[in-house]
């Protein structure tokens, strides 16, 4: 473990004072969140967690929470077993948002290191099930670090994403006694860099393909449309990236789309909707399609079950015939590449 190096003015301290490290400056990578495991209970806690989230379903709680509460996370843990188990990294014990999400961290650390030494110290955490937010703050700031720069691994801001990942970092350092000073990370869904990473995944796709997709299908994951007319800036940031993308690829408006997926709930989503939008296209004649998911930084329940499964199920009855899914951008070297440019900008003023 680091270890800093007390300053001057804590060397003559008593003896019986506090032990106290400090100097260093922590980068907190976040992300959504992965169940325990795959089982009734461990999934209940994880739905349940993630479910009473106000930034996930706003609806007030005496509606709400009854119906969670008795009726849904009865039911709904034993299909979303089911489906974490058809993607379970086995070998690991881990879901594979979780093994991406360390492979991640563990590239960034050595990018860090290689450039600030160790004055810098990265880790990650998950917003709903473990490692907790307030367990990784914890081991930072007792690692030394009196600076941290919180980074939700959201390329699109969503309330439902960056703001409740920020809550929660907010509400750890509220708790503590000397608190670090913080920082950020505003989205980079038009980074040149993200956008380049992207461009990248997209032309090794279509490299390895014998034919070419007739369209490229941008899935990202949806929001109801109320949050877009109440001001939530999501829709407009996916929108963005996908023209940026569109750009770099040197396409035409015919070669790609938007789409968003995993609508819940009884109210309207932001359209057209990924498992609607590709059968309409098998049954115009687009019988040959690729998708991305450009909005996950790494591939995880929505994109390696609903995409590869339930959208590709969709998209063959409805006609089609060659479905090729786009793995995020995970811990491609583009993308850690990316992902360390956006950390080294938001470090500015700090370390050097």
């Amino acid at each position: 473990m680091l270890q800093p190096t007390p300053s001057a003015a804590l060397r003559h301290t008593p003896a019986d004072h506090p032990a106290v490290t400090f100097g260093k400056t922590g980068i907190l990578l976040a992300n959504l969140g992965t169940p325990d495991d795959y089982s009734y209970w461990a999934m209940r806690r994880y739905l349940g967690e993630f479910l009473s989230d106000k930034r996930v379903i706003d609806y007030s709680a005496w509606l709400w929470q009854p119906l969670l509460q008795l009726v849904i996370l009865s039911k709904r843990p034993f299909s979303s077993g089911a489906a974490y188990k058809s993607i379970w990294n086995h070998e690991a014990g881990e879901s594979p948002l979780m093994t991406i999400t360390k492979d991640q961290t563990a590239k960034i650390t050595s990018a860090m290191a290689e450039r600030y030494g160790d004055i810098v110290v990265v880790d990650y955490c998950m917003r709903y099930g473990n490692p907790s937010t307030k367990s990784r703050v914890d081991d930072l700031i007792a690692r030394g670090c009196t600076r941290i720069l919180f980074f939700p691994l959201y390329p699109q801001y969503a309330g439902a994403t960056s703001a409740t990942a920020c809550e929660a970092f907010f509400r750890v350092i509220t708790g503590i006694k000397w608190q670090p000073v913080i920082r950020t990370v505003e989205p980079y869904y038009e980074n040149p860099l993200y956008i380049e990473a992207l461009a990248q995944s997209v032309e090794r796709a279509y490299g390895a393909l014998e034919e070419r997709p007739d369209i490229l299908v941008c899935s990202y994951h949806g929001l109801p449309k109320r949050y877009l007319m109440e001001g939530d800036p999501y829709h407009c940031q996916c929108q963005k990236t996908t023209r940026l993308l569109k750009e770099r690829l040197g396409w035409s408006d015919t070669e790609i789309v938007t789409s968003f997926q995993s609508r819940f709930g009884p109210e309207e989503w932001l359209t057209p909707y990924t498992v609607e939008e590709v059968a309409r296209l098998a049954e115009s004649g687009k019988t040959k399609i690729a998708v991305c998911a450009p909005a996950f930084s790494a591939d995880c329940i929505e994109t390696l079950e609903e995409i590869n499964e339930e959208i590709r199920d969709s998209f063959e009855e409805a006609g089609g015939s060659q479905f090729t899914y786009i793995p995020c951008l995970n811990d491609d070297e583009a993308h850690i590449t990316a992902l360390t440019a956006v950390i080294e900008d938001n470090l500015k003023g700090w370390v050097s």
